[in-house]
């Protein structure tokens, strides 16, 4: 395992470098379109020529990842953000004229886009390198610049990514942290201009209170229990695939994976089926199968079983389609996918998030009582329906509160560039990805030119001292009350 170092020199020099970033950002601001450019490239380029010290440290850390999925999840998402980013940002950088109040005319406004200072970043363990590094592309791409604090459970990850920003970025204007929790503490409790977290919504809450200390604004990317609505009408073996391939890439360990799917009574064992076939066809032998993931640590995979044992023991039926041989959990890291049928809400698996390759199945009668059951929950990450009618659609898409939707797929509005990714409730606040991350690492200062005109009518008719002119005037601009008009509201 990579040696974080003294933990106690790394605190100082935590402190250190934050002010030195706060110094340069002084001196720098604003860095024009063609050095963010520039970082852009490099971190690009950087990350081009690392691929293969990627994908190696990445399966260090989780014992088995394969390297499909991390080109695929991970990589390839990142490598296309930062292109995205590169193509758009001289527009987002422009600014964008607003209409002054009609009381103004003819003076004229703006809305600038302007670097907020030194913006912090706490990256997750389970995408290491896509959740670590998106963001810092989108505070870069605004003009800021950032600290970087990894997850310790994924310390040969962290180490690489601490190596290639060194390779092309100055300490004081992008810099990565490496160290344990205590450290992670310490790094959100420093005064930054923006501090995005993602990771679990118990260590959320401390990373909000430690911000809250210097009134730093946060963005939180959380997680929860993430829906699966099938109706009825949808082809089960579609969704049961489609639903599938979600929820176990990683192993289930995916902050927008489905964490629960509800079907109809009548479609619940056909829907299970199809779900066995496609778990028998994808992996076969998870055990040895490097397609696969391990968990993160045997935690993780005891977590899982005790999940299980815990639905079991209240009654669900357990299906484990490609193996028995899940007493090798703890020493391999590896936990078989699980299908738990009559799941409830009084078993551990739809209490917590999951964040594992278990699958409970839930059903319900109707898609108003499949709302109702979702409504009373925590509101979700994503949520995920399959439907082919439009009414039906968006009905759930207007009566749903969720973080982001994906109709007919899971996942896949993640990566959409000009869709805002993010949370909302327990699973989240704040947006980002694209010019929506621009926007986040930036402060929207609205600017006022007032024409002389303008100025002349205030300084004659609404400054000290008034007349009788003012309280005409103000009259007209108010309007008169209408009594007929002022009734109790009802629902």
């Amino acid at each position: 395992m990579p040696d974080f170092g003294d933990q106690s020199t790394e605190s100082r020099r935590l402190h250190d470098l934050f002010q030195v970033q706060q110094h340069a950002f002084r001196q720098h601001v604003p860095l024009p379109h063609a050095k963010r450019i520039e970082a852009l490239d490099a971190l690009l380029q950087v990350i081009l020529q690392h691929q293969d010290r990627i994908i190696q440290a990445i399966e260090s850390d989780f014992g088995r990842r394969s390297a499909y999925e991390t080109r695929l999840l991970e990589v390839f998402p990142l490598v296309d953000e930062i292109r995205y980013t590169k193509r758009h940002l001289r527009s987002w950088m422009r600014a964008r004229s607003a209409r002054a109040n009609w009381q103004f005319l003819p003076s004229r406004a703006q809305i600038l886009y302007q670097p907020l200072g030194v913006v912090g970043v706490i990256g997750p363990w389970n995408y290491p390198l896509l959740l670590t590094l998106s963001p810092l592309v989108n505070a870069l791409a605004a003009g800021n610049h950032v600290m970087i604090k990894p997850s310790e459970a994924a310390p040969s990850t962290a180490c690489l990514i601490r190596e290639m920003m060194t390779t092309i970025f100055p300490e004081e204007y992008a810099v990565v942290i490496t160290g344990g929790k205590d450290l992670s503490i310490e790094f959100s409790s420093l005064p930054f201009d923006h501090l995005i977290f993602t990771g679990s919504g118990q260590t959320g809450k401390h990373v909000m209170r430690a911000a809250a200390e210097n009134l730093t604004p946060v963005t939180l990317e959380l997680g929860g229990k993430s829906p699966a609505l099938v109706h009825e009408s949808f082809p089960v073996s579609a969704a049961a695939d489609r639903i599938c391939t979600a929820k176990f890439w990683n192993a289930g360990q995916t902050c927008v994976a489905p964490d629960y799917v509800l079907v109809s009574p009548g479609k619940r064992d056909e829907f299970v089926a199809a779900c066995e076939r496609v778990i028998l066809n994808r992996f076969p032998h998870p055990l040895g199968d490097h397609h696969y993931t391990h968990m993160i640590s045997p935690e993780g995979c005891e977590r899982m079983r005790n999940l299980v044992e815990d639905a079991r023991a209240r009654g669900a039926t357990i299906v484990q389609p490609t193996t028995n041989e899940q007493q090798r959990c703890t020493s391999q890291r590896v936990f078989p996918p699980a299908i738990v049928i009559n799941a409830d809400e009084n078993m551990r698996v739809m209490q917590e998030e999951i964040f594992g390759p278990i699958l409970p199945v839930v059903t319900v009668s109707s898609i108003q009582d499949a709302l109702e059951f979702i409504a009373r929950r925590p509101r979700p990450l994503a949520l995920y329906y399959f439907d082919r009618d439009p009414s039906r659609i968006r009905r759930v898409l207007e009566t749903s509160v969720s973080g982001g939707v994906t109709v007919n797929d899971c996942i896949f509005h993640l990566p959409q560039h000009e869709l805002p990714f993010g949370g909302v409730g327990a699973s989240g606040m704040g947006a980002y990805h694209g010019f929506h991350g621009f926007e986040t690492f930036s402060k929207k200062k609205g600017v006022l030119f007032e024409s002389e005109l303008t100025a002349w009518f205030m300084a004659r008719f609404l400054k000290p001292p008034y007349s009788g002119w003012t309280n005409q005037l103000l009259r007209y601009l108010t309007g008169s009350p209408n009594p007929s008009a002022v009734r109790k509201v009802s629902l």
